[in-house]
């Protein structure tokens, strides 16, 4: 008995940090944001419901990710429309408001930053498409854009919609 307690715990010990690792990865991947958004068709009023297709080494990391990159996609690249959607233009006015607030927007999206407030999962299955030696997960969610708009012009990072041209 005391040694199956033991080998579970050295089991569990040796595994945190290979989970830590894989994060640690998967945040790297989303350093570069490479992911795709697509509309997944109508939410309620103030809130966009996108797809997100993230990449990682890990399926379910990608997933987790799904969460920044759809608020990344959100604020700097918008969507096309389809699915019975609307094109949508992405919050971000101008091009180099990534760069300019580059300190910003890294505190945003840190692991405990302020982009969880605005994302949540949908509860649809996600899907996992294996490409090489990657995981494609396709993960709905719903990003609440008024919501994130406010908080991005209390920052001072975007224009609000009333200010002149």
């Amino acid at each position: 008995m005391k040694r199956n307690i033991l080998l579970f715990t050295l089991a569990l010990v040796l595994a945190i940090p290979a989970f830590a690792g894989a994060k640690k990865k998967a945040e790297k991947d989303t350093e570069h944001f490479r992911y795709e958004i697509e509309c997944a068709g109508n939410g309620t009023q103030g809130t966009y419901l996108v797809k997100v297709w993230s990449y990682s080494r890990r399926a379910n990391i990608a997933a987790e990710q799904c969460k920044k990159n759809a608020v990344h996609g959100v604020i700097f690249k918008g969507y096309t429309g389809g699915n019975g959607c609307v094109a949508q233009r992405p919050l971000a006015n101008h091009a180099g408001v990534e760069m300019e607030y580059e300190e910003y927007f890294r505190q945003f999206f840190s692991d405990s930053g302020e982009y969880y407030k605005y994302v949540s999962l949908t509860g649809a299955a996600q899907e996992v498409v294996k490409v090489g030696k990657e995981y494609k997960v396709g993960v709905i969610v719903s990003v609440q854009k008024d919501e994130l708009r406010k908080a991005l012009e209390q920052a001072g990072v975007i224009r609000g919609l009333g200010s002149g041209f």
